[in-house]
């Protein structure tokens, strides 16, 4: 069975911790936008710094790689549950640049 948007927002939102806002959105195609968003950091004028990645499969995994990233380099001290997968989305990252 496939778990509904607010389910995966919900998993979504306690897998990044407290420090994240987590919103899910659905595309032109009908397919998920993973946006995360840090209610801390700035990144341009008011906007707050967010992960922004669009449907597929992978489209959480790469929002939250991008996340486990952003809570390393600004936040050293966060706990959130995702830090726990910061292994595996470091070897994402080097699979990627090499690829």
């Amino acid at each position: 069975m496939v778990a509904s948007r607010s389910a995966r927002e919900r998993k979504a939102s306690s897998e990044a911790g407290p420090l994240a806002r987590v919103k899910i959105d659905l595309d032109e195609q009908q397919q998920f936008v993973y946006k995360i968003s840090c209610s801390i950091c700035v990144a341009k004028g008011r906007r707050s710094w967010s992960a922004y990645r669009p449907g597929g499969d992978n489209g959480f995994m790469a929002a939250m790689d991008r996340w486990i990233f952003h809570l390393v380099e600004k936040h050293p001290g966060a706990e959130a549950p995702c830090l726990a997968y910061l292994g595996e989305a470091q070897q994402r990252l080097h699979e990627r640049r090499e690829g």
